[in-house]
Protein backbone atom coordinates (compact mmCIF):
# COMPACT_ATOMS: atom_id res chain seq x y z
CA UNK A 1 0.00 0.00 0.00
CA UNK A 2 0.94 3.58 -0.86
CA UNK A 3 -0.16 6.91 0.58
CA UNK A 4 -1.98 9.29 -1.56
CA UNK A 5 -3.22 13.00 -0.61
CA UNK A 6 -6.05 14.58 -2.97
CA UNK A 7 -7.11 17.92 -2.22
CA UNK A 8 -8.06 21.14 -2.30
CA UNK A 9 -7.98 24.36 -0.63
CA UNK A 10 -7.43 28.42 0.04
CA UNK A 11 -4.22 28.03 -1.98
CA UNK A 12 -6.06 26.36 -5.17
CA UNK A 13 -10.20 26.36 -5.34
CA UNK A 14 -11.97 29.68 -4.28
CA UNK A 15 -14.72 28.92 -1.94
CA UNK A 16 -17.33 28.49 -4.37
CA UNK A 17 -15.41 25.32 -5.08
CA UNK A 18 -14.69 24.65 -1.31
CA UNK A 19 -18.52 24.98 -0.72
CA UNK A 20 -19.31 22.18 -3.55
CA UNK A 21 -16.73 19.78 -1.37
CA UNK A 22 -17.33 19.96 1.64
CA UNK A 23 -18.18 17.55 4.26
CA UNK A 24 -20.84 18.18 6.73
CA UNK A 25 -20.31 16.20 9.40
CA UNK A 26 -23.20 13.78 9.43
CA UNK A 27 -21.83 12.94 6.39
CA UNK A 28 -18.56 12.27 6.74
CA UNK A 29 -19.23 8.28 7.32
CA UNK A 30 -20.85 8.13 4.25
CA UNK A 31 -17.91 9.56 2.51
CA UNK A 32 -15.43 7.82 4.00
CA UNK A 33 -17.44 4.41 3.52
CA UNK A 34 -17.57 5.52 -0.42
CA UNK A 35 -13.81 6.19 -0.49
CA UNK A 36 -12.82 2.47 0.69
CA UNK A 37 -15.43 0.92 -1.27
CA UNK A 38 -13.74 2.23 -4.51
CA UNK A 39 -11.66 -0.74 -6.14
CA UNK A 40 -8.01 0.97 -5.59
CA UNK A 41 -8.71 2.33 -1.84
CA UNK A 42 -8.35 0.44 1.10
CA UNK A 43 -8.18 3.43 3.71
CA UNK A 44 -9.28 6.73 4.08
CA UNK A 45 -9.50 9.90 6.23
CA UNK A 46 -10.75 13.06 5.29
CA UNK A 47 -10.34 16.56 6.53
CA UNK A 48 -13.15 19.16 6.12
CA UNK A 49 -12.15 22.85 7.28
CA UNK A 50 -13.19 26.06 6.16
CA UNK A 51 -10.27 26.36 4.05
CA UNK A 52 -9.38 23.05 2.88
CA UNK A 53 -10.73 19.42 2.19
CA UNK A 54 -8.05 16.98 1.62
CA UNK A 55 -8.27 13.26 1.48
CA UNK A 56 -5.99 10.81 3.04
CA UNK A 57 -5.85 7.53 1.42
CA UNK A 58 -3.65 4.24 1.56
CA UNK A 59 -4.31 2.83 -2.08
CA UNK A 60 -2.87 -0.04 -4.26
CA UNK A 61 -1.77 1.80 -7.49
CA UNK A 62 -1.66 5.53 -8.36
CA UNK A 63 -3.33 6.28 -11.09
CA UNK A 64 -6.13 3.69 -9.84
CA UNK A 65 -6.18 5.21 -6.44
CA UNK A 66 -6.86 8.80 -7.67
CA UNK A 67 -9.26 8.06 -10.07
CA UNK A 68 -11.09 6.42 -7.54
CA UNK A 69 -10.67 9.33 -5.04
CA UNK A 70 -10.80 12.26 -7.67
CA UNK A 71 -14.45 10.48 -8.77
CA UNK A 72 -15.75 10.66 -5.37
CA UNK A 73 -14.96 14.15 -4.80
CA UNK A 74 -16.99 14.49 -7.87
CA UNK A 75 -19.81 12.82 -6.44
CA UNK A 76 -19.68 15.31 -3.41
CA UNK A 77 -19.51 18.12 -5.73
CA UNK A 78 -21.87 16.72 -7.47
CA UNK A 79 -20.03 17.95 -11.12
CA UNK A 80 -17.55 16.43 -13.48
CA UNK A 81 -14.42 14.80 -12.34
CA UNK A 82 -12.59 17.32 -15.17
CA UNK A 83 -14.25 20.06 -13.51
CA UNK A 84 -12.33 19.80 -10.47
CA UNK A 85 -8.59 19.32 -12.34
CA UNK A 86 -7.56 22.47 -11.96
CA UNK A 87 -8.33 22.85 -8.32
CA UNK A 88 -7.04 20.18 -6.63
CA UNK A 89 -3.90 19.35 -5.89
CA UNK A 90 -2.05 15.54 -5.45
CA UNK A 91 0.97 13.88 -3.26
CA UNK A 92 2.27 10.89 -3.43
CA UNK A 93 3.91 8.75 -1.38
CA UNK A 94 6.97 10.98 0.67
CA UNK A 95 5.07 13.68 -0.75
CA UNK A 96 2.08 13.11 1.06
CA UNK A 97 3.80 12.48 4.25
CA UNK A 98 5.52 15.90 3.67
CA UNK A 99 2.40 17.36 3.07
CA UNK A 100 0.58 15.89 6.04
CA UNK A 101 3.11 17.04 8.38
CA UNK A 102 3.16 20.48 7.53
CA UNK A 103 -0.78 20.67 7.82
CA UNK A 104 0.15 19.31 10.88
CA UNK A 105 2.53 21.75 11.78
CA UNK A 106 0.83 25.08 10.77
CA UNK A 107 2.99 25.13 7.97
CA UNK A 108 0.27 25.41 5.26
CA UNK A 109 -2.59 27.07 7.15
CA UNK A 110 -3.65 30.46 5.76
CA UNK A 111 -2.48 31.71 9.10
CA UNK A 112 1.08 30.36 9.91
CA UNK A 113 1.14 28.22 12.74
CA UNK A 114 -2.76 27.77 13.49
CA UNK A 115 -3.23 25.55 16.68
CA UNK A 116 -6.72 25.13 15.25
CA UNK A 117 -5.95 22.33 12.47
CA UNK A 118 -4.48 20.27 15.35
CA UNK A 119 -8.00 19.32 16.47
CA UNK A 120 -9.18 19.39 12.93
CA UNK A 121 -6.95 16.46 12.14
CA UNK A 122 -8.14 14.91 15.68
CA UNK A 123 -11.37 14.87 14.64
CA UNK A 124 -10.60 13.54 10.91
CA UNK A 125 -8.30 10.96 12.68
CA UNK A 126 -11.39 9.82 14.95
CA UNK A 127 -13.85 10.47 12.23
CA UNK A 128 -12.37 7.71 10.49
CA UNK A 129 -11.56 4.82 12.72
CA UNK A 130 -15.12 5.69 13.79
CA UNK A 131 -16.29 4.80 10.16
CA UNK A 132 -13.54 2.25 10.38
CA UNK A 133 -12.18 2.88 7.27
CA UNK A 134 -8.29 3.60 9.04
CA UNK A 135 -5.56 1.15 9.01
CA UNK A 136 -2.12 0.13 9.81
CA UNK A 137 -0.82 3.20 7.75
CA UNK A 138 -3.02 5.68 8.18
CA UNK A 139 -3.18 4.97 11.98
CA UNK A 140 0.27 5.78 11.99
CA UNK A 141 0.36 8.49 9.87
CA UNK A 142 -2.39 10.18 11.45
CA UNK A 143 -1.21 9.70 15.10
CA UNK A 144 2.65 10.50 13.80
CA UNK A 145 0.98 13.88 12.48
CA UNK A 146 -0.67 14.67 15.75
CA UNK A 147 2.50 14.27 17.18
CA UNK A 148 4.71 16.34 14.75
CA UNK A 149 1.81 19.26 15.47
CA UNK A 150 2.32 18.97 19.16
CA UNK A 151 6.16 19.32 18.62
CA UNK A 152 5.83 22.30 16.43
CA UNK A 153 4.44 24.11 19.35
CA UNK A 154 5.74 22.74 22.06
CA UNK A 155 9.28 23.63 20.75
CA UNK A 156 9.23 26.78 18.61
CA UNK A 157 7.72 29.89 18.82
CA UNK A 158 5.47 29.51 15.58
CA UNK A 159 1.94 30.10 17.46
CA UNK A 160 3.55 32.77 19.96
CA UNK A 161 1.54 35.79 18.33
CA UNK A 162 -2.00 33.41 19.10
CA UNK A 163 -3.16 33.98 15.92
CA UNK A 164 -5.71 31.71 14.39
CA UNK A 165 -8.14 32.72 11.77
CA UNK A 166 -10.69 34.30 13.58
CA UNK A 167 -7.70 36.72 14.99
CA UNK A 168 -6.41 36.99 11.46
CA UNK A 169 -10.24 38.36 10.23
CA UNK A 170 -11.11 40.65 13.05
CA UNK A 171 -6.96 41.93 12.29
CA UNK A 172 -8.60 42.80 8.63
CA UNK A 173 -12.28 44.28 10.38
CA UNK A 174 -10.43 46.33 11.95
CA UNK A 175 -8.99 48.13 9.54
CA UNK A 176 -13.01 49.13 8.69
CA UNK A 177 -13.36 50.30 12.20
CA UNK A 178 -10.98 52.47 12.79
CA UNK A 179 -8.61 50.08 14.17
CA UNK A 180 -10.13 49.76 17.12
CA UNK A 181 -12.20 46.96 17.75
CA UNK A 182 -12.85 47.53 21.68
CA UNK A 183 -16.25 48.72 22.65
CA UNK A 184 -17.70 47.44 19.20
CA UNK A 185 -20.86 45.66 19.74
CA UNK A 186 -20.49 42.10 17.87
CA UNK A 187 -22.27 39.15 16.98
CA UNK A 188 -21.30 36.26 16.50
CA UNK A 189 -23.52 33.53 14.54
CA UNK A 190 -22.82 29.85 14.85
CA UNK A 191 -22.20 28.25 18.39
CA UNK A 192 -19.63 25.58 17.28
CA UNK A 193 -16.01 25.16 17.53
CA UNK A 194 -15.18 28.42 15.32
CA UNK A 195 -18.46 30.35 17.19
CA UNK A 196 -16.54 29.49 20.25
CA UNK A 197 -13.35 30.86 19.36
CA UNK A 198 -14.84 33.96 17.94
CA UNK A 199 -16.55 34.72 20.83
CA UNK A 200 -13.32 33.94 23.40
CA UNK A 201 -11.44 36.31 20.71
CA UNK A 202 -13.82 39.36 20.91
CA UNK A 203 -13.69 39.09 24.22
CA UNK A 204 -10.66 39.34 24.89
CA UNK A 205 -10.18 42.19 22.26
CA UNK A 206 -12.53 43.88 24.36
CA UNK A 207 -15.22 44.19 21.70
CA UNK A 208 -18.76 44.57 23.34
CA UNK A 209 -21.20 43.69 24.16
CA UNK A 210 -21.50 40.41 22.72
CA UNK A 211 -24.34 38.34 20.95
CA UNK A 212 -24.78 35.06 20.45
CA UNK A 213 -27.03 33.64 18.06
CA UNK A 214 -27.01 29.74 16.94
CA UNK A 215 -29.94 27.47 15.42
CA UNK A 216 -29.84 25.32 18.49
CA UNK A 217 -30.92 28.06 21.50
CA UNK A 218 -29.92 25.88 24.16
CA UNK A 219 -25.92 25.90 22.91
CA UNK A 220 -26.22 29.92 22.24
CA UNK A 221 -27.20 29.99 25.82
CA UNK A 222 -24.57 28.10 26.64
CA UNK A 223 -21.67 29.68 24.58
CA UNK A 224 -23.25 33.40 25.94
CA UNK A 225 -22.84 32.40 29.78
CA UNK A 226 -19.60 31.18 29.51
CA UNK A 227 -18.19 35.01 28.16
CA UNK A 228 -20.56 37.41 29.96
CA UNK A 229 -22.66 37.52 26.71
CA UNK A 230 -26.27 37.76 25.38
CA UNK A 231 -28.20 35.30 23.79
CA UNK A 232 -31.05 35.95 21.22
CA UNK A 233 -32.68 33.52 19.29
CA UNK A 234 -31.86 32.76 15.17
CA UNK A 235 -35.17 34.41 14.35
CA UNK A 236 -34.46 37.76 15.80
CA UNK A 237 -30.99 37.84 13.31
CA UNK A 238 -32.29 41.28 11.41
CA UNK A 239 -32.85 43.50 14.35
CA UNK A 240 -29.64 42.09 16.13
CA UNK A 241 -27.37 42.96 13.17
CA UNK A 242 -29.06 46.15 13.36
CA UNK A 243 -27.45 46.74 16.30
CA UNK A 244 -23.62 45.55 16.02
CA UNK A 245 -20.42 46.51 14.25
CA UNK A 246 -18.54 43.17 13.95
CA UNK A 247 -20.46 39.57 12.96
CA UNK A 248 -18.64 36.59 13.06
CA UNK A 249 -20.51 33.96 11.15
CA UNK A 250 -19.55 30.26 11.67
CA UNK A 251 -22.20 28.11 11.24
CA UNK A 252 -22.00 24.19 9.58
CA UNK A 253 -25.25 25.49 7.72
CA UNK A 254 -26.02 24.42 4.37
CA UNK A 255 -27.65 27.70 3.02
CA UNK A 256 -26.60 30.92 3.73
CA UNK A 257 -27.66 32.76 7.28
CA UNK A 258 -27.17 36.15 6.30
CA UNK A 259 -29.44 36.42 3.29
CA UNK A 260 -29.26 39.65 1.72
CA UNK A 261 -32.71 40.09 2.53
CA UNK A 262 -31.91 39.63 6.30
CA UNK A 263 -28.69 42.15 6.04
CA UNK A 264 -30.84 44.76 4.06
CA UNK A 265 -33.49 44.82 6.46
CA UNK A 266 -30.93 45.00 9.34
CA UNK A 267 -29.47 48.05 7.71
CA UNK A 268 -32.76 49.71 7.55
CA UNK A 269 -32.78 49.91 11.01
CA UNK A 270 -29.38 50.82 11.74
CA UNK A 271 -27.68 54.12 12.16
CA UNK A 272 -25.21 55.00 9.44
CA UNK A 273 -23.26 57.10 11.31
CA UNK A 274 -21.63 54.35 12.93
CA UNK A 275 -19.81 52.93 9.92
CA UNK A 276 -19.97 49.98 7.97
CA UNK A 277 -21.29 46.73 9.22
CA UNK A 278 -18.33 44.15 8.75
CA UNK A 279 -19.30 40.50 7.92
CA UNK A 280 -17.00 38.06 8.68
CA UNK A 281 -17.77 34.74 6.86
CA UNK A 282 -15.63 32.30 8.13
CA UNK A 283 -17.74 28.96 7.27
CA UNK A 284 -18.29 26.73 4.03
CA UNK A 285 -20.38 26.80 2.57
CA UNK A 286 -20.53 30.42 3.08
CA UNK A 287 -22.97 32.23 5.60
CA UNK A 288 -23.49 35.10 3.78
CA UNK A 289 -25.82 34.97 0.25
CA UNK A 290 -24.98 36.61 -2.75
CA UNK A 291 -25.41 40.53 -3.59
CA UNK A 292 -24.79 40.79 0.45
CA UNK A 293 -21.58 42.08 -0.65
CA UNK A 294 -22.71 44.77 -3.11
CA UNK A 295 -25.55 46.33 -0.18
CA UNK A 296 -23.76 50.30 0.21
CA UNK A 297 -22.74 50.55 4.00
CA UNK A 298 -21.34 46.48 4.08
CA UNK A 299 -18.03 45.26 4.16
CA UNK A 300 -17.81 41.25 3.69
CA UNK A 301 -14.56 39.24 4.37
CA UNK A 302 -14.89 36.04 3.31
CA UNK A 303 -12.16 33.15 3.01
CA UNK A 304 -11.67 34.08 -0.54
CA UNK A 305 -10.92 37.55 0.34
CA UNK A 306 -8.59 36.63 3.71
CA UNK A 307 -6.34 34.42 1.67
CA UNK A 308 -5.87 37.54 -1.04
CA UNK A 309 -5.28 40.24 1.86
CA UNK A 310 -3.03 38.13 3.87
CA UNK A 311 -1.37 36.43 0.88
CA UNK A 312 1.97 38.99 2.07
CA UNK A 313 1.60 38.69 5.55
CA UNK A 314 4.91 37.69 7.46
CA UNK A 315 5.96 34.06 8.07
CA UNK A 316 6.39 33.28 11.63
CA UNK A 317 9.52 33.46 12.74
CA UNK A 318 10.30 30.19 13.89
CA UNK A 319 8.81 28.83 10.82
CA UNK A 320 12.66 27.52 9.75
CA UNK A 321 12.38 25.17 13.07
CA UNK A 322 9.66 24.19 12.53
CA UNK A 323 10.41 23.05 8.57
CA UNK A 324 13.42 21.01 9.88
CA UNK A 325 10.88 19.42 12.76
CA UNK A 326 9.28 18.18 10.08
CA UNK A 327 11.94 17.21 7.72
CA UNK A 328 13.49 15.04 10.46
CA UNK A 329 10.08 13.66 11.27
CA UNK A 330 9.31 12.70 7.57
CA UNK A 331 12.37 11.42 7.58
CA UNK A 332 11.73 8.63 10.57
CA UNK A 333 8.29 7.83 9.19
CA UNK A 334 9.65 6.72 5.85
CA UNK A 335 12.12 4.40 7.72
CA UNK A 336 9.31 2.84 9.05
CA UNK A 337 7.13 2.88 6.02
CA UNK A 338 10.30 1.39 4.11
CA UNK A 339 10.50 -1.63 7.07
CA UNK A 340 6.88 -1.96 7.07
CA UNK A 341 7.09 -2.85 3.41
CA UNK A 342 9.18 -5.22 3.77
CA UNK A 343 7.81 -7.50 6.54
CA UNK A 344 5.40 -9.31 4.15
CA UNK A 345 8.67 -10.49 2.04
CA UNK A 346 10.42 -11.73 5.49
CA UNK A 347 7.46 -13.50 6.81
CA UNK A 348 6.84 -15.29 3.40
CA UNK A 349 10.44 -15.79 3.43
CA UNK A 350 9.82 -17.76 7.10
CA UNK A 351 6.66 -19.46 5.88
CA UNK A 352 9.13 -21.09 2.87
CA UNK A 353 11.47 -22.69 5.08
CA UNK A 354 8.49 -23.74 7.42
CA UNK A 355 6.62 -25.61 4.63
CA UNK A 356 10.26 -26.93 3.42
CA UNK A 357 10.89 -27.82 6.89
CA UNK A 358 7.24 -29.61 7.47
CA UNK A 359 7.51 -31.53 3.89
CA UNK A 360 10.89 -33.19 4.74
CA UNK A 361 9.95 -33.85 7.94
CA UNK A 362 6.71 -35.65 6.69
CA UNK A 363 9.14 -37.72 4.23
CA UNK A 364 11.47 -38.51 7.12
CA UNK A 365 8.52 -40.10 9.45
CA UNK A 366 7.75 -42.44 5.95
CA UNK A 367 11.36 -43.33 5.59
CA UNK A 368 12.07 -44.44 9.22
CA UNK A 369 8.50 -45.56 10.81
CA UNK A 370 10.67 -46.95 13.73
CA UNK A 371 11.76 -43.42 14.90
CA UNK A 372 9.89 -42.97 18.55
CA UNK A 373 7.74 -39.99 19.57
CA UNK A 374 10.63 -39.17 21.04
CA UNK A 375 13.32 -39.29 18.66
CA UNK A 376 11.12 -37.33 15.94
CA UNK A 377 10.25 -34.58 18.25
CA UNK A 378 13.73 -34.25 18.53
CA UNK A 379 14.90 -34.19 14.84
CA UNK A 380 12.03 -31.47 14.22
CA UNK A 381 13.66 -29.57 17.10
CA UNK A 382 16.66 -29.46 15.49
CA UNK A 383 15.66 -28.76 11.85
CA UNK A 384 13.86 -26.17 13.16
CA UNK A 385 16.82 -24.12 15.33
CA UNK A 386 18.81 -24.64 12.15
CA UNK A 387 16.53 -23.38 9.65
CA UNK A 388 16.11 -19.95 12.44
CA UNK A 389 19.55 -19.71 12.80
CA UNK A 390 20.50 -19.64 9.21
CA UNK A 391 17.97 -17.36 8.50
CA UNK A 392 18.29 -14.76 11.15
CA UNK A 393 21.38 -12.69 9.68
CA UNK A 394 19.69 -12.21 6.24
CA UNK A 395 16.26 -11.36 7.67
CA UNK A 396 17.86 -8.87 10.13
CA UNK A 397 19.80 -7.64 7.60
CA UNK A 398 17.25 -6.91 4.57
CA UNK A 399 15.17 -4.67 7.74
CA UNK A 400 17.75 -2.70 8.03
CA UNK A 401 18.38 -2.56 4.45
CA UNK A 402 15.42 -1.47 3.46
CA UNK A 403 15.16 1.34 6.28
CA UNK A 404 17.93 2.80 3.74
CA UNK A 405 16.78 4.79 0.42
CA UNK A 406 16.21 2.47 -2.00
CA UNK A 407 15.97 -0.75 0.19
CA UNK A 408 13.14 -1.78 -1.26
CA UNK A 409 15.54 -3.64 -3.89
CA UNK A 410 16.60 -5.74 -1.89
CA UNK A 411 12.75 -7.28 -0.67
CA UNK A 412 12.80 -7.38 -4.75
CA UNK A 413 15.73 -9.14 -4.60
CA UNK A 414 14.77 -12.17 -2.12
CA UNK A 415 11.29 -12.69 -3.50
CA UNK A 416 13.54 -13.25 -6.69
CA UNK A 417 16.16 -15.28 -5.17
CA UNK A 418 13.42 -17.95 -3.33
CA UNK A 419 10.50 -17.82 -5.71
CA UNK A 420 8.63 -15.93 -3.10
CA UNK A 421 4.66 -15.05 -3.90
CA UNK A 422 4.53 -11.96 -2.03
CA UNK A 423 1.54 -9.68 -2.56
CA UNK A 424 2.31 -6.95 -4.44
CA UNK A 425 1.22 -3.18 -5.01
CA UNK A 426 0.62 -1.86 -8.36
CA UNK A 427 3.83 -1.45 -10.35
CA UNK A 428 3.18 2.60 -10.83
CA UNK A 429 3.98 2.40 -7.26
CA UNK A 430 7.70 1.51 -7.43
CA UNK A 431 7.90 5.29 -8.65
CA UNK A 432 10.25 7.01 -6.66
CA UNK A 433 9.05 10.04 -4.50
CA UNK A 434 6.96 11.31 -7.36
CA UNK A 435 4.29 14.22 -6.84
CA UNK A 436 1.83 14.66 -9.47
CA UNK A 437 -0.06 17.78 -9.67
CA UNK A 438 -3.26 18.51 -10.97
CA UNK A 439 -3.99 21.93 -9.89
CA UNK A 440 -1.01 24.62 -8.65
CA UNK A 441 0.55 23.57 -5.67
CA UNK A 442 2.97 21.21 -5.26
Amino acid sequence: MKLLVVGASYRTAPVATLERLAVAPESLTRILNRLVAQPYVSEAALVSTCNRVEVYAAVSGFHGGLGDICAVLAEQADCQPSALANNLYVHFDSAAVDHVFRVAAGLDSMVIGEAQILGQLRDAYHGATGADTTGRLLHELMQQALRVGKRAHSETGIDRAGQSVVTAALGLAARHLGDELAGRPALVVGAGAMGSLGVATLSRLGAGPLTVTNRSAARAVRLAESYGAAARPMAELADTLSTVDIVVAATAASEPVLTRDVVAGALAGRDPERGPLVLLDLAVPRDVGPGVAELPGVEVIDIDRMAELLADGPAAADAAAVERIVAGEVESFLTWLRGADVAPTVAALRGRAEDVVSAELRRLAQRRPDLSDDQRAEVARTVHRVVQRLLHQPTVRVRQLAAEPGGDQYAALLRELFDLEVPQTSQVDTVPDITPTIGGER
